[in-house]
């Protein structure tokens, strides 16, 4: 497994399984299998609703705790929580988490970063970022944190590579971590030539060379999937690299195209969802 070092002295596999949108019994099943293959970064969160699942799964594969790197997300119902932080890793299973965002920008958001930090301190959690703060959010929270996140999970993809918002991550080497890494399986994308083309030529899938683009971009992916073939084909792609002429090629695709837009309600609805999480 490769690894990249983070602002804070830590390093982090470059490469994760992803649990969004996973049941409970199909992330449970993904985590494990992912971990014997060899996956070292997992990314689940409070509002996945299988956070438990996620911590049977690791158990079960039989890696060591400390071996693993375990990501896992605050909802903006649990920003004012006292008992926020304890209460996600009662429900993992752990003492610590690698990483632990803020899920939204919604809220009381502010509440929820010093949960964070708070929690940093504390040592339960070893690393903390901000999940979909971009543009206004993340230049107000450039202004008010204590403690620099390591990490900013968002949106990207060749077609949306994140240019703007890379400015800013730069400045503090904070660390993108990628979802929707294959333009939420837009056809479009993943066969767009140039794939094609470097597919042949390394022996790889059109979706392997886009992770292998998110991998030199510096950005940490997270492909999710229930299907254990296509974990294991997601993992194979530290085995080759894209020349500096083909990334170029790639950089051309930029379409500054999302695939998900939230909306201000959508934002003001966060703020007052409660998870219904699950039961052991």
């Amino acid at each position: 497994m490769d690894h990249i070092k983070l602002n804070n002295g830590l390093t982090c596999p470059v490469i994760g399984i992803g649990t969004f949108m996973l049941a409970p019994a199909d992330a449970q099943n993904s985590v494990r299998e992912a971990l014997k293959m060899g996956y070292r970064l997992i990314d689940t969160a409070n509002a996945y609703v299988n956070e438990r699942a996620v911590g049977h799964g690791m158990r079960e594969s039989g890696i060591p705790r400390e071996k693993i790197f375990l990501s896992t997300k605050l909802w903006p119902s649990e920003y004012e929580n006292p008992k926020a932080v304890d209460e996600t890793l009662a429900r993992l299973g752990v003492d610590y988490v690698d990483l632990l965002y803020i899920h939204q920008p919604a809220g009381s958001w502010l509440a929820g970063y010093r949960q964070l930090e708070k929690a940093y301190r504390e040592g339960k959690a070893k690393a903390i970022g901000i999940s979909n703060f971009e543009g206004k959010y993340i230049a107000e929270l450039e202004t008010r944190w204590e403690i620099v996140p390591q990490f900013i999970q968002v949106e990207a993809h060749p077609y949306f590579p994140q240019d703007e918002l890379r400015k800013t991550l730069d400045k503090y080497s904070i660390r993108l971590m990628s979802w929707y890494p294959l333009g939420h399986g837009d056809r479009s994308l993943i066969e767009e030539p140039v794939f094609r083309m470097l597919g042949e030529k390394y022996g790889k899938t059109p979706a392997q060379v886009i992770l292998r683009w998110h991998v030199q971009m510096g950005f940490v992916v997270i492909p999710g999937s229930k299907n254990v073939a296509h974990i294991r084909d997601n993992l194979d792609i530290l085995d080759f690299s894209l020349t500096d002429d083909e990334m170029a090629e790639i950089a051309k695709l930029n379409k500054n195209k999302r695939y998900y837009t939230r909306t201000d309600a959508a934002l003001a609805g966060f703020a007052n969802w409660q998870p219904a999480y699950e039961k052991e």
